[in-house]
């Protein structure tokens, strides 16, 4: 009882006011958007769970590195004092700047990734899937099954099953197998964290079988906080600490740095291999610009490399995955089912239990989030049927053995009575989720579907 109250390691300096449309106004926004929350204009919606990618507020420290940019063309001093703070904290020799998460996958796959190829990993984002199948390679799901269980409360259900990712280099031949990708935390699998155990064991047999291994690091310091916070052995390290060690088990990464990073723009390759990053630079310089600053101001350098040390603090840390609990907390005591724990960075609530009626190739999660927005103004994603996309040899559509809403919560952004409007929002359709019904594609793209597709009702 007479424990402190815990509250946020920091406080406001600036606000943003927010509107709020009533909901008679979200129906005409969301029927003239056809559906899809992508297509809504950003101010017609009250709290954004889209995405935490480049959401996040900025801090003090990071405005203040933004204005100290140096915008020189090739060397800057931007880009140089990110490079060192990459080189410390993460351990890797070589560095390339790019302006985003999938411009450095679209880099370092442009490199390695050949037709027929063969990518296991631990639940591929949309992205990374995306530019394996976009290069007519195939990218294999090694997550242990556990990871579908919705009511498991297990610490690390991002992790690789090791018969599973054993099995597919003997099935495929490691001349088939350019690398394989360990995405920490796993994003598609409910933001759930790999352990370290894990990633030595996945490491290991990587080094025996010659197969470089690749860190998706987007939300790379959320999963070492659940490995401080719930891993054996681990209790006493700093943040940085087991950063540290994570990256040492990998031959290189991408990184999304509008994650946790905390900017709105910006990612990177990080290499081992000197031959490896010449290849790289090549479609660096293709892509993305010149080496030094790959798509991104110096600015925008200069606060990446600031967010990356406080991304890595761990009142920091604390702060973020308990509000990301807290609204887990709220939505579970409604009964509505979501995958647990919860993860990092986001809630995936569960669309199949939610709305029975509504078959999975009508997109349950996709109507899940428009009457999200059409009751409290909320916008997640869909994280199932649509975003699985069609087999790229069949173009049968894919069901996921999980079709979910993310409700993705940007950081330092919302209130906790922001997360109470949420669960609000969640109740008054529990409440009559009876009275649903199903979607339609009218459009769809033929890959990555899921950002510009077109729906009607049923």
């Amino acid at each position: 009882m007479n424990q402190q109250p815990y509250a946020e390691p920091w406080r406001v300096k600036m606000v943003e006011p927010l509107k709020i449309l009533s909901k008679a106004e979200r129906e005409t926004k969301i029927k003239a958007a056809e559906y899809n929350l992508f297509n809504l204009a950003a101010e017609d919606v009250y709290i954004d769970l889209l995405t935490d990618s480049g959401t996040g507020a900025m801090s003090d420290r990071q405005w203040s590195a933004l204005m100290q940019g140096d915008e020189s063309y090739a060397g800057s001093r931007s880009f140089i004092e990110m490079k060192k703070t990459i080189q410390e904290l993460l351990g890797f020799e070589y560095v390339l700047p790019t302006h985003q998460g999938r411009a450095a996958e679209n880099v370092l796959f442009s490199a390695l990734i050949k037709p027929q190829d063969i990518i296991p990993g631990n639940a591929h984002f949309d992205t990374t899937k995306g530019h394996i199948e976009f290069r007519q390679a195939t990218a294999v799901d090694c997550t242990v099954d556990e990871a579908t269980d919705m009511n498991l409360e297990l610490p690390f259900k991002g992790n690789v099953d090791l018969t599973k990712l054993e099995a597919c280099i003997a099935k495929y031949g490691v001349e088939k197998i350019p690398f394989v990708i360990l995405t920490i935390t796993c994003n598609t699998g409910g933001g759930q964290p790999v352990s370290m155990a894990n990633i030595k064991a996945v490491s290991a047999i990587c080094k025996e079988h010659k197969i470089p291994m690749i860190f998706d690091a987007a939300r790379f310091a959320e999963n070492a906080y659940f490995i401080k916070t719930r891993e054996q052995g681990y209790q006493q390290h700093s943040i940085k600490e087991i950063v540290r060690e994570m990256f040492s088990y990998a031959d290189g990464m991408t990184m999304s740095a509008k994650k946790d990073a905390i900017i709105n723009i910006g990612g990177f390759i990080a290499l081992r291999d000197r031959e490896l990053y010449r290849a790289c630079s090549t479609f660096n310089i293709m892509f993305e610009g010149y080496l030094t600053y790959g798509g991104m101001s110096g600015r925008d350098m200069a606060a990446l490399a600031a967010g990356l040390r406080e991304g890595t603090e761990f009142e920091y840390l604390q702060a973020r995955i308990a509000q990301v609990k807290y609204l887990g907390d709220e939505i579970s005591k409604l009964g509505i089912q979501i995958v647990k724990p919860a993860g990092g960075h986001a809630i995936y609530v569960d669309a199949l239990s939610f709305f029975p009626q509504i078959e999975q190739k009508q997109y349950p999660a996709q109507v899940l989030g428009v009457a999200l927005y059409v009751e409290a103004g909320v916008r997640g994603v869909e994280i199932g049927t649509v975003m699985a996309d069609r087999d790229p040899k069949t173009r049968e559509e894919r069901l996921p053995k999980m079709e979910l809403l993310r409700l993705a919560i940007p950081r330092r952004v919302y209130t906790n009575n922001h997360m109470d409007v949420v669960a609000w929002g969640l109740k008054q359709i529990w409440e009559k989720r009876e009275s649903y019904k199903g979607l339609k594609i009218k459009y769809e793209a033929p890959i990555m579907r899921h950002f510009t597709a077109t729906f009607e009702q049923l």
